[in-house]
Protein backbone atom coordinates (compact mmCIF):
# COMPACT_ATOMS: atom_id res chain seq x y z
CA UNK A 1 0.00 0.00 0.00
CA UNK A 2 1.52 3.63 -0.39
CA UNK A 3 2.26 5.74 1.78
CA UNK A 4 -0.37 8.33 2.58
CA UNK A 5 -3.16 5.73 1.60
CA UNK A 6 -6.19 5.85 3.80
CA UNK A 7 -8.55 2.65 4.11
CA UNK A 8 -11.70 3.66 4.64
CA UNK A 9 -13.63 1.47 7.74
CA UNK A 10 -16.67 -0.32 6.33
CA UNK A 11 -19.51 -0.33 9.12
CA UNK A 12 -19.13 -4.19 10.40
CA UNK A 13 -22.13 -6.35 10.37
CA UNK A 14 -21.81 -8.83 12.77
CA UNK A 15 -25.51 -10.04 12.94
CA UNK A 16 -25.47 -13.79 13.52
CA UNK A 17 -27.51 -17.11 14.67
CA UNK A 18 -28.26 -15.58 18.47
CA UNK A 19 -28.46 -12.04 17.70
CA UNK A 20 -31.31 -13.05 14.98
CA UNK A 21 -33.11 -15.27 17.27
CA UNK A 22 -32.97 -12.55 20.13
CA UNK A 23 -34.40 -9.90 18.25
CA UNK A 24 -37.63 -12.36 17.01
CA UNK A 25 -37.76 -13.50 20.60
CA UNK A 26 -38.01 -9.87 22.00
CA UNK A 27 -40.13 -8.46 19.65
CA UNK A 28 -42.22 -11.45 20.60
CA UNK A 29 -42.36 -10.64 24.42
CA UNK A 30 -42.78 -7.27 23.81
CA UNK A 31 -45.80 -8.15 21.34
CA UNK A 32 -47.18 -10.62 23.96
CA UNK A 33 -47.11 -8.15 26.47
CA UNK A 34 -49.38 -6.13 24.70
CA UNK A 35 -51.41 -9.28 23.73
CA UNK A 36 -51.87 -9.36 27.57
CA UNK A 37 -52.45 -6.54 28.64
CA UNK A 38 -56.06 -5.54 28.21
CA UNK A 39 -55.78 -2.29 26.66
CA UNK A 40 -58.72 -1.00 24.40
CA UNK A 41 -57.76 -2.21 20.26
CA UNK A 42 -56.89 1.27 19.51
CA UNK A 43 -54.11 1.79 22.16
CA UNK A 44 -52.98 -1.65 21.44
CA UNK A 45 -52.55 -1.32 17.69
CA UNK A 46 -50.53 2.01 18.22
CA UNK A 47 -48.32 -0.17 20.85
CA UNK A 48 -48.38 -2.64 17.66
CA UNK A 49 -46.84 0.17 15.30
CA UNK A 50 -43.90 1.01 17.70
CA UNK A 51 -43.01 -2.66 17.78
CA UNK A 52 -43.74 -2.84 14.16
CA UNK A 53 -41.36 0.23 13.60
CA UNK A 54 -38.79 -1.07 16.35
CA UNK A 55 -38.06 -4.63 14.73
CA UNK A 56 -38.98 -4.37 11.23
CA UNK A 57 -37.01 -3.03 8.89
CA UNK A 58 -40.30 -0.70 7.72
CA UNK A 59 -38.17 1.27 4.80
CA UNK A 60 -37.77 -2.24 2.81
CA UNK A 61 -40.97 -3.95 3.52
CA UNK A 62 -42.72 0.02 2.54
CA UNK A 63 -40.66 -0.18 -0.29
CA UNK A 64 -41.09 -4.12 -0.87
CA UNK A 65 -45.25 -3.30 -0.90
CA UNK A 66 -45.36 -0.12 -2.80
CA UNK A 67 -43.38 -2.26 -6.05
CA UNK A 68 -42.21 -0.37 -8.88
CA UNK A 69 -43.82 2.94 -8.08
CA UNK A 70 -41.60 3.12 -4.81
CA UNK A 71 -38.37 4.11 -7.75
CA UNK A 72 -40.59 6.93 -9.30
CA UNK A 73 -41.74 9.03 -5.93
CA UNK A 74 -40.28 11.81 -4.12
CA UNK A 75 -38.23 11.46 -0.77
CA UNK A 76 -41.26 13.41 1.05
CA UNK A 77 -44.11 11.23 -0.88
CA UNK A 78 -42.72 7.84 0.46
CA UNK A 79 -41.76 9.52 4.10
CA UNK A 80 -45.74 9.96 3.95
CA UNK A 81 -46.50 6.83 2.07
CA UNK A 82 -44.26 4.97 4.77
CA UNK A 83 -45.49 6.23 7.77
CA UNK A 84 -49.16 5.39 6.99
CA UNK A 85 -48.01 2.04 5.64
CA UNK A 86 -46.33 1.85 9.31
CA UNK A 87 -49.94 2.60 10.98
CA UNK A 88 -51.83 0.45 8.35
CA UNK A 89 -49.74 -2.68 9.76
CA UNK A 90 -49.77 -2.01 13.05
CA UNK A 91 -53.62 -1.66 12.51
CA UNK A 92 -53.80 -4.53 10.25
CA UNK A 93 -51.90 -7.06 12.30
CA UNK A 94 -52.73 -6.12 15.54
CA UNK A 95 -56.18 -6.72 14.92
CA UNK A 96 -55.17 -10.66 13.94
CA UNK A 97 -52.70 -10.73 17.50
CA UNK A 98 -56.01 -10.62 19.40
CA UNK A 99 -56.07 -14.27 18.27
CA UNK A 100 -52.74 -14.96 19.87
CA UNK A 101 -54.58 -14.07 23.50
CA UNK A 102 -54.21 -16.74 25.81
CA UNK A 103 -51.73 -18.67 23.31
CA UNK A 104 -47.55 -18.50 23.07
CA UNK A 105 -45.46 -18.39 19.86
CA UNK A 106 -41.75 -20.49 20.68
CA UNK A 107 -38.85 -19.68 18.51
CA UNK A 108 -37.46 -22.88 17.87
CA UNK A 109 -34.37 -22.62 15.30
CA UNK A 110 -32.34 -19.79 13.56
CA UNK A 111 -29.86 -20.23 10.63
CA UNK A 112 -28.17 -18.02 7.55
CA UNK A 113 -30.07 -18.34 4.40
CA UNK A 114 -27.78 -16.32 1.84
CA UNK A 115 -27.29 -12.90 3.06
CA UNK A 116 -29.79 -13.56 5.75
CA UNK A 117 -31.32 -15.71 8.99
CA UNK A 118 -34.08 -17.41 9.06
CA UNK A 119 -35.81 -17.54 12.50
CA UNK A 120 -38.47 -20.05 12.52
CA UNK A 121 -41.10 -20.62 15.71
CA UNK A 122 -44.33 -22.02 16.29
CA UNK A 123 -47.54 -20.74 17.50
CA UNK A 124 -49.30 -22.63 19.76
CA UNK A 125 -53.01 -21.10 19.26
CA UNK A 126 -55.74 -22.39 21.73
CA UNK A 127 -57.80 -24.92 20.01
CA UNK A 128 -55.98 -25.00 16.59
CA UNK A 129 -52.93 -26.58 14.75
CA UNK A 130 -49.86 -25.20 15.73
CA UNK A 131 -48.79 -22.94 13.05
CA UNK A 132 -44.90 -22.07 11.70
CA UNK A 133 -44.13 -18.58 11.37
CA UNK A 134 -40.36 -18.31 9.87
CA UNK A 135 -38.93 -14.06 10.02
CA UNK A 136 -36.03 -13.11 7.81
CA UNK A 137 -33.58 -11.12 9.57
CA UNK A 138 -30.90 -9.18 8.22
CA UNK A 139 -28.50 -6.07 9.20
CA UNK A 140 -27.86 -4.77 5.30
CA UNK A 141 -29.52 -1.56 6.32
CA UNK A 142 -27.30 -1.04 9.46
CA UNK A 143 -29.13 -2.90 12.03
CA UNK A 144 -30.67 -6.27 12.74
CA UNK A 145 -34.10 -6.15 12.12
CA UNK A 146 -36.44 -8.76 10.33
CA UNK A 147 -37.64 -7.92 6.43
CA UNK A 148 -40.36 -10.72 6.33
CA UNK A 149 -42.68 -13.08 7.65
CA UNK A 150 -43.85 -16.39 6.27
CA UNK A 151 -46.66 -18.22 8.11
CA UNK A 152 -47.82 -21.18 6.89
CA UNK A 153 -46.21 -20.65 4.12
CA UNK A 154 -47.36 -17.07 3.30
CA UNK A 155 -45.26 -14.39 2.59
CA UNK A 156 -45.96 -11.24 4.05
CA UNK A 157 -44.13 -9.29 1.90
CA UNK A 158 -45.62 -11.13 -1.34
CA UNK A 159 -48.90 -10.45 0.13
CA UNK A 160 -48.80 -6.75 1.16
CA UNK A 161 -47.24 -6.36 -2.12
CA UNK A 162 -50.42 -7.45 -3.59
CA UNK A 163 -52.63 -5.45 -1.83
CA UNK A 164 -50.97 -1.84 -2.20
CA UNK A 165 -50.33 -2.53 -5.83
CA UNK A 166 -54.33 -3.28 -5.88
CA UNK A 167 -55.00 -0.09 -3.82
CA UNK A 168 -52.32 1.63 -5.63
CA UNK A 169 -54.68 0.57 -9.12
CA UNK A 170 -57.62 1.82 -7.13
CA UNK A 171 -55.88 5.59 -6.61
CA UNK A 172 -54.97 5.38 -10.33
CA UNK A 173 -51.58 5.43 -9.23
CA UNK A 174 -51.60 8.39 -7.13
CA UNK A 175 -49.33 8.00 -4.16
CA UNK A 176 -50.79 10.64 -2.06
CA UNK A 177 -54.08 9.27 -2.87
CA UNK A 178 -52.87 5.69 -1.54
CA UNK A 179 -51.14 7.19 1.58
CA UNK A 180 -54.76 9.04 2.26
CA UNK A 181 -56.16 5.33 1.96
CA UNK A 182 -53.63 3.93 4.12
CA UNK A 183 -54.43 6.09 7.21
CA UNK A 184 -57.96 5.08 6.96
CA UNK A 185 -57.29 1.11 6.21
CA UNK A 186 -56.63 -1.88 7.97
Amino acid sequence: MAAGASVVAMPAFSLNTDEARALIQQSLNEVYAVINSGQPPAQMYKAFEAIFARYADVDVIARSALGPAARQVSPQQFAAYKQAFQGYIGRKYGARFREFIGSQVQVTDAKPVKSFYVVTSVAKLNGRAPMQVEWHVSDKSGQSKYFNIVIEGVNMLAAERTEIGAMLAANRGDIAALTSALQQAG
